[in-house]
């Protein structure tokens, strides 16, 4: 009996543990609640915004004496999403892991507010990172995978349920992650990534098995995040929708730096990056009466990409020649031709 006795007080005293360490006591540095429609929270302290500048300079990795990334220098500011481009084999995910301490860098550093992710205090409430698909246990529901790491990390058990409220996985928190689709999964990972809730987040293709809705989402959810101080470093196929997400663009190719900047600037920087396509039964005339200072190209079916001048140049100078003009149309460059531009002859499947 008295043994009996004794083994329900230990359970009993085991019972409480478990829920005092599932529950926050703490007074004061509540989580992040970020609810799923609208999307809010509170802003970064500005006495903390430097611990979320990520740089990386002269970062160079070496596999078998071949150059993954080489001399690669950029930083991510806080407050501010940052695409991180390039075309395959460029160096993106290998940066990403030398700067998560997955990989060790041959030379350079990649530091997160001044720190190596290997030297920060508690790093899952500094950075929330994904570089793949969820690996949660195919056995094991989305609720249980969370509340695991959370287990693990001393954050209480109900932040759990708050991110998968925010990443829109409520109601298929108790079905086991094996049943989930590429999209939840995706999902499950940026989930996990939010657990404690951190200043930065690093993430690799996101938006991979994402519908048009839930790539929207994720957008919504970033834009939200830098706007409120957080540091945001993704990386992305999906160049139109880069487009819209991001600040600023850092694009690599063959492990080496070719562009930084923001959308705008860098797609500015293209050197046809304004032109008129100009439709016009009188090339020949019309180039004669714009000047050296215009250049003439074809553009198929008897057009041509006028750049140099803009279109007003253009409409005046046809005026006073009594050129016919049939259609006069200024094109402004988008990501993906300013990304082909920049990377085309640089790149190199390795």
């Amino acid at each position: 009996m008295v043994i009996l006795l004794a083994a329900l007080v230990l359970g009993g005293l085991g019972w409480l543990a478990w829920r005092g360490h599932g529950r926050d006591t703490r007074t004061g540095d509540q989580p992040l609640r970020l609810p799923a429609r609208p999307l809010g929270g509170k802003p970064i302290p500005p006495e903390r915004l430097s611990g979320g500048l990520i740089v990386v300079s002269g970062l160079t990795k070496e596999y078998r004496g071949s150059k993954a990334v080489d001399g690669l220098s950029f930083a991510a500011q806080p407050g501010r999403v940052t695409g991180f481009l390039g075309p395959n084999g460029a160096g993106k995910t290998t940066t990403l892991r030398v700067l998560l301490n997955l990989a060790e860098a041959t030379a350079g550093t990649a530091t997160i507010g001044g720190v190596r992710y290997a030297d920060l205090d508690q790093p899952i409430r500094r950075v929330g990172a994904v570089l793949e698909t969820s690996a949660a246990h195919q056995g094991r529901t989305g609720r249980d995978h969370l509340r695991i790491i959370c287990r693990a990390s001393g954050i209480p058990l109900a932040r759990a349920d708050e991110v998968l409220e925010l990443t829109g996985l409520a109601l298929a928190a108790g079905r086991a992650a094996g049943g989930y689709s590429l999209g939840m999964r995706q999902r499950l990972g940026v989930a996990a990534a939010l657990l404690g809730d951190p200043q930065v987040l690093v993430l690799d293709e996101p938006a991979n098995g994402l519908d048009p809705e839930g790539i929207r989402w994720m957008r919504g959810l970033l834009r939200t995040l830098a706007a409120h101080g957080r540091t945001i470093l993704v990386s992305s196929h999906l160049l139109g929708e880069m487009e819209q997400l991001a600040d600023d663009l850092v694009i690599i190719a063959s492990g080496r730096l070719v562009a930084e900047g923001t959308v705008a600037s860098v797609i500015g920087s293209m050197a046809d990056a304004r032109r008129t396509l100009v439709r016009t039964p009188q090339p020949a005339e019309l180039a004669v009466a714009l000047g050296s200072g215009a250049v003439v190209t074809p553009a198929g079916d008897g057009d041509v990409y006028i750049t140099g001048v803009d279109a007003v140049t253009i409409g005046d100078a046809a005026q006073r020649a009594g050129i016919a003009v049939h259609q006069l149309v200024t094109q402004r460059p988008d990501l993906e031709a300013a990304f082909l531009q920049l990377t085309t002859e640089r790149a190199a499947i390795r």
